[in-house]
């Protein structure tokens, strides 16, 4: 659970405590960098303004302490920072304003949603304070309905309530300057898609900036901030060289220091390996377990158009392509629009992880990918003539059964090979479910068969009976066990 502003912000007072500023930092970066993105539409530009927030957050903390959360008011300094950096450094670009507003929905999909994307932040600003406080600590910083009601001096439930509220005014809010919008609810991707996670190092750096800020000393905080920047700088072990300016604006008794470093823009073409977590608490083989998937995500381009397409180790399914797959740094979105599936992920500083979610049928899961030379093998479908039962293999064969679950239970087929090296393969149907087949690992010492779908998604654990005819024992999911037997068939 995160830290109450308002106690960070009353130990960074008393002694300009950079734990204290940092932790700030880190519980707010993401909203406060998302809504420049929002704004400006240039990541870059972002940055520096992200910077500028957290700088006046250090100058401001002395007539904050009294708010138990600060995000409110990070939200609206962060928009008023953007409209000062359009003001002063896009006055050449101002007829261009509204291309870039709509060039930035359209990196995160043509949808009805995307659309929307730009008029977040004004229709934000129409809630009450303590209503739009609520929505940016839910849906744009991620808290429970539990942090939620903590941070603002009510229950759960009365948290929940006022975050619904909300969403409905939203959408009215939309409805009438005439966008066709559907109702908004939990899981409409609206705010998946105005979210940005914040670059790596952009934290510490901010956290830098605004400690340098809080200091008397205007050289002395000059020279910590030009520092701390270099630091932060010195991560990338890339050879092209990083060309950076350093502007100091003298105030009194502050110093604010701008830091921009131009780099190129990751090239994110390649192979990318990650683990999607389901997002399904209860269906793996504990209690309160969710599945998991590997996935294997190949990415090519040619002239700043992209294909991508991606296997998903687990549940069988191999070189899916997405119908759009789009690239803007640090943006990245693919599309599958007949199977209703997403996805929309952040390419770091560096290029070396893409951080995002899917979407589909409202349903959010997180994956994190990383470059790999090394990809896992997909593991190819068990075909008729590989599962043959033969002498020497008790397990090699076709396998039925029902797992009891309400009155007609869901029916099961099991394919199981034994190579003569005395491995095994598995592929595992469930065709009530219609759902394709699920690669399978086997265990067997002489007695004891443990069957488990890669993903996850259960285990089975019993013995064989019946001259090596029926695998009986249990299947086990979420912690509780069921009596299931599988019979070998022709």
């Amino acid at each position: 659970m995160s830290e109450r502003d308002d106690r960070l912000i009353a130990e960074f007072n008393a002694r300009r405590s950079e734990d204290a500023f940092a932790a700030l930092v880190r519980q707010h970066v993401n909203l406060v960098f998302a809504t420049a993105v929002r704004q400006v539409g240039d990541a870059g530009a972002a940055e520096e303004i992200t910077q500028n927030v957290f700088v006046a957050l250090a100058q401001a903390a002395g007539k904050l302490g009294s708010h138990p959360t600060i995000a409110g008011w990070l939200h609206q300094t962060a928009l008023n920072k953007s409209r000062e950096w359009l003001r002063s450094e896009l006055r050449r670009r101002q007829r261009e304003q509204a291309a870039v507003n709509l060039d930035l929905a359209k990196a995160e999909g043509d949808s009805v949603w995307s659309s929307l994307v730009p008029l977040l932040d004004e229709a934000l600003l129409k809630l009450r304070e303590p209503d739009r406080q609520a929505v940016i600590l839910h849906f744009m910083e991620g808290r429970t309905f539990q942090e939620v009601g903590s941070a603002l001096g009510m229950n759960e439930d009365a948290a929940r309530k006022r975050v619904n509220r909300c969403l409905d005014q939203l959408t009215h809010f939309f409805r009438r300057r005439g966008f066709a919008a559907p109702a908004l609810a939990a899981g409409a991707p609206l705010f998946a898609l105005s979210s940005h996670a914040a670059p790596a190092g952009l934290a510490a750096s901010a956290t830098t900036a605004g400690v340098a800020a809080a200091h008397s000393a205007a050289s002395t905080s000059t020279l910590t901030l030009i520092k701390g920047a270099l630091k932060i700088m010195a991560w990338t072990k890339t050879k092209t060289a990083i060309v950076a300016s350093v502007a100091a604006i003298l105030g009194i008794g502050t110093t604010t220091v701008v830091v921009e470093a131009l780099l190129p823009v990751p090239n994110i073409q390649g192979t990318w390996e990650g683990t999607l977590d389901m997002n399904m608490p209860g269906w793996g083989v504990r209690r309160g377990e969710s599945p998991k998937t590997r996935w294997v995500l190949r990415i090519t381009g040619t002239n700043g158009s992209y294909q991508a397409n991606f296997d998903d180790i687990d549940r069988g399914y191999k070189e899916v392509w997405f119908n759009t797959f789009t690239y803007k740094y640090p943006s990245v979105h693919g599309e599958i629009p007949s199977l209703n599936f997403s996805y929309i992920g952040t390419v770091n500083r560096s290029g070396k992880k893409i951080s995002g979610k899917t979407h589909q049928n409202g349903v959010a899961q997180a994956v994190l990918f990383e470059p790999t030379t090394n990809p896992p093998p997909f593991p190819e479908p068990l075909t008729d003539e590989e599962i043959v039962p033969r002498a020497g293999s008790d397990l090699q064969g076709f396998w039925t059964g029902v797992i009891k679950t309400g009155k007609a239970g869901l029916h099961v087929n099991i394919k199981i090979a034994e190579p003569s090296d005395g491995t095994f393969r598995a592929d595992f149907y469930v065709p009530d479910q219609g759902t394709n087949r699920q690669p399978t690992s086997v265990a067997y010492d002489g007695t004891t068969v443990k069957l488990m779908p890669m993903a996850g998604y259960g285990m089975f654990q019993g013995e064989l009976r019946n001259g090596g005819m029926e695998m009986t024992g249990n299947w086990i999911q979420g912690g509780h066990q069921t009596p299931t037997t599988f019979a070998r068939t022709k």
